[in-house]
């Protein structure tokens, strides 16, 4: 089954338990996913849905920060939970210690010595860790790994 399938399976469910702001954050999870398959003419296969995902999440960081700066803490809570609805279609995320080893691959492979060997590195690791870790925390990882 799909990433979509899954993602329409929840909003059905949500549907039928009359969870209506669960059954908002997955209409605007999947109104992202029918824009880009429109805006595209494509048909989005798992790893280009979870990227959405995952923009969503980073978006909705992004936008607690904001209410929270702004004194709107009830916003920033909706936030909150529909972040956690959107974590729920994530694969299960990596510890430190597998990230590392994945990095330490990359490096040894790429044959990466400083922070210019950077995009080397990311290019190989990205689709290995991509839903599976924070790419911005892997980021800082790579560059604390080749001394930036």
């Amino acid at each position: 089954m799909s990433l979509k399938d899954d993602i329409k399976e929840a909003m059905k469910q949500a549907m039928r338990d009359k969870a209506s702001a669960r059954l908002d954050s997955l209409r605007m999870l999947t109104a992202a996913i029918q824009r880009r398959e429109v805006d595209e003419r494509i048909q989005l296969d798992d790893p280009q849905t979870l990227a959405i995902v995952e923009k969503l999440i980073k978006q909705g960081k992004e936008a607690i920060e904001q209410y929270e700066k702004g004194g709107r803490p009830e916003l920033a809570d909706k936030e909150k939970a529909d972040i956690a609805i959107y974590q729920s279609f994530l694969p299960q995320q990596l510890s430190a210690g597998e990230v590392d080893a994945i990095i330490n691959e990359a490096v040894t492979a790429t044959g990466a010595a400083s922070i210019k060997d950077m995009g080397k590195v990311m290019g190989v690791v990205k689709p290995k860790l991509q839903g599976r870790a924070d790419m911005g925390q892997v980021s800082a990882r790579i560059k604390a790994r080749l001394g930036g």
